[in-house]
């Protein structure tokens, strides 16, 4: 009841109470009024009904409960607790004259806590106090940034498409200042919690068993939180279990996350890019990462053209991960460029201690890199969130007109240099 997930605020109903009397009822309705509320959210049955009741459904921005006929307050009080999400502020009200109870339900969480009898002015006041805290930093919607959604895209196994992926999703909250969500779709082998040192939890598998349960409240209780701007939705499926999806709920978990964070990361393997193409249709940016070998020249190119006829309207942003410090390459960097035909943005060298101090830390690498080191992944968010405004996506048509000129010249030389030959 203390940490919100702050974009979700605006989404929830304004106000609701459960009530054991038909005096408090009576003293409840025309102050709900008086606010901008409906009065039909005034409920009977107490803290009992709003246990029953708030499991099943989202919890309001301000919740009203009457104690009166619970035996153990404070432990019914953290029952409460259990279903109520976080954001929510919550008035409690009840018959036991108690300063130890007093003090300890407000440290389990709850914003104040009311004796019966109570005036009428009492109650407003606190509502006012409510209304107050929900308007400052602590409930306010953050809506003023647009949801940037990116999908991290390794053209093989072992390009270190997961470390980027952490990484970038960590720097978005970070660096960015922008709640983000980091989407681990390798469902049997995922290493998104593990790389931030998390249990993964069963959220992602029960979205796939039951995508009829994805909504917002299901968002807020299945993510893992990493930090106060980080949240995770991974998984370790057992491998004796193949996936059986028709991507329905890797679509109804996006739409969710564009609510509830600014930012979405999406650790997207190539073999669910060909299942579900519809993963990369509402991304800003697709980071495509490759190596300097032979095979995976190869696969760039066929991804990179992909994803020009199935998604055109994404920014691919081409990420060259670990590129040996020393010794020779099995592709050059100029003959890969000519290759996929067009210039890779960002080159991370590889660097074995630093991704063992990350993993020893249960940090994304980008946590841990310091000097040049962590530069290419500053660049990365950077590039990130620049494609993803109006200004960034015009800077970088211009610069896709021009790539796209520079290989039909490239093309028609090497054309000409086969005929000649």
């Amino acid at each position: 009841m203390n940490a919100p997930f702050h974009a979700r605020a605006g989404l929830r109903d304004p106000f609701q109470a459960f009530v054991c009397d038909d005096a408090t009822a009576d003293m409840l309705r025309p102050i709900a009024v008086e606010h901008g509320w409906s009065p039909e959210k005034v409920n009977k049955g107490g803290l009992r009904n709003a246990v029953q009741s708030l499991s099943v459904s989202a919890s309001p921005n301000i919740l009203f409960v009457d104690l009166s006929e619970s035996a153990d307050p404070l432990n019914d009080i953290n029952a409460l607790a259990e279903v109520c999400e976080p954001g929510t502020v919550v008035i409690a009200a009840g018959q036991v004259n108690d300063v130890r109870l007093y003090r300890d339900l407000v440290a389990s969480g709850i914003h104040d806590y009311l004796l019966k009898p109570f005036s009428v002015d009492q109650l407003r006041d606190t509502f006012t106090h409510a209304q107050a805290m929900l308007s400052g930093p602590r409930g306010e919607a953050q809506v003023d940034r647009p949801h940037v959604m990116t999908t991290v895209i390794g053209v093989r196994g072992g390009v270190g498409a997961s470390t980027i992926a952490t990484s970038l999703a960590w720097l978005l909250g970070e660096k960015a200042h922008r709640s983000t969500a980091l989407l681990d779709l390798d469902i049997h082998f995922g290493t998104g919690a593990l790389a931030l040192d998390l249990e993964p939890g069963r959220g992602l598998t029960d979205a796939i068993e039951n995508p009829s349960r994805i909504d917002g409240l299901f968002i807020e209780r299945a993510m893992v939180r990493a930090n106060e701007r980080l949240s995770v939705l991974s998984a370790e499926a057992p491998i004796n279990q193949p996936l059986i999806t028709d991507g329905t709920a890797f679509f109804q978990l996006q739409e969710e996350m564009k609510n509830a964070f600014e930012s979405t990361v999406v650790d997207l393997p190539r073999q669910m890019l060909i299942q579900y193409p519809h993963m990369v249709h509402d991304a800003h940016v697709a980071v495509v990462v490759s190596e300097l070998t032979l095979a995976a020249t190869r696969d760039t190119i066929r991804l990179l053209a992909w994803l020009k006829a199935n998604a055109p309207q994404t920014k691919v942003i081409l990420v060259s991960n670990r590129l040996p410090s020393g010794g020779a390459l099995e592709i050059s960097r100029k003959d890969f460029e000519q290759s996929v035909e067009r210039a890779i943005d960002i080159v991370i060298n590889e660097d074995g201690k630093l991704a063992a101090q990350a993993a020893k830390l249960g940090k994304p690498v980008a946590a841990v890199a310091t000097g040049k080191a962590a530069q290419p992944y500053l660049t990365l968010c950077n590039m990130v969130l620049s494609h993803a405004t109006e200004e960034g996506a015009e800077t970088a048509a211009k610069s896709a007109k021009a790539d796209a000129g520079k290989s039909l010249v490239g093309g028609l030389k090497s054309m000409l240099a086969k005929k000649a030959a």
